[in-house]
């Protein structure tokens, strides 16, 4: 039984190291520090990929005013993505709040290569802890990414 129980933890610590982690380069952790405190009342996204050479995790694109729908269309569909995204949310009790939400686009379609998958699904917990997040989606095909969408999974926030 002990025997087992330690050829399981190798295995799961093999699986573990060939998970690639990559780092979030230092600009984009800064710039997530500051998007976070931003104090503007509208939406906005900063789209984040993984340069596979550097093995980092790198700001792409930046957004402001910008609705789901129109955000959805800047998403690749054959390549895996990170967005976070500062929502302007009207609560039941007209009340506004501004949730910054991790939104990982991981398509499952033929092209996206699974070492670069890999890579995304290994560093997102790092993604996650830098930006201090709490709120993370995912979604696996562009199209899913609609407003409806989005207030369906903030609506388990109150």
């Amino acid at each position: 039984k002990a025997e087992e129980t330690a050829r399981e933890a190798k295995q799961n610590r093999d699986m573990a190291e060939s998970l690639v982690v990559c780092d979030v380069a230092p600009e984009l952790s800064e710039r997530l520090k500051e998007f976070r405190s931003r104090k503007h009342t509208n939406n906005a996204a900063i789209i984040i990929k993984i340069d596979k050479d550097k093995q980092l995790v790198v700001l792409e694109e930046e957004h402001e005013n910008i609705s789901p729908d129109e955000l959805r269309d800047e998403l690749p569909e054959w390549q895996p993505r990170f967005v976070v995204y500062s929502y302007k949310y009207v609560h039941e009790d007209k009340r506004v709040s501004y949730p910054l939400c991790l939104i990982f686009s991981s398509p499952l379609v033929v092209g996206c290569k699974p070492e670069q998958q890999m890579m995304y699904a290994g560093s997102k917990t790092r993604l996650v802890q830098i930006a201090n997040l709490t709120k993370v989606f995912e979604i696996r095909n562009t199209e899913d990414l609609t407003e409806e969408w989005l207030l369906q999974k903030l609506s388990f926030f109150r």
